[in-house]
């Protein structure tokens, strides 16, 4: 009989790729540590360095989206002042 599929939260991910980066242990002794295979934190560790310069760039998708934000909101501002213009003079 198959066992279910478990799954990881990226937080625990996070945790095993750590403790194979500190190379404190073997990839044997985490495997038996965290109860996984070998195999699948060799794929963590990979899928993390080479995700790793996201980790800087989110810094600037934040500004534009700051910057984006703000601008909705000028332009909310400015229809908002036409439209309370609009029903003064139409008489609404």
């Amino acid at each position: 009989m198959k066992k279910p599929r478990r799954k990881f939260t990226a937080t625990f991910k996070t945790k095993v790729v750590l403790e194979a980066l500190k190379e404190r242990l073997t990839l044997q002794e985490l495997a038996s540590k965290f109860e996984l295979q070998p195999n699948q934190i060799t794929l963590w560790k990979k899928e993390f360095l080479n995700n790793a310069s996201a980790a800087f760039e989110k810094e600037s998708k934040t500004d534009d989206s700051e910057k984006e934000k703000d601008k909705l909101y000028g332009k909310i501002g400015r229809l908002e002042v036409e439209n309370d213009f609009l029903r003064k003079v139409l008489g609404k």
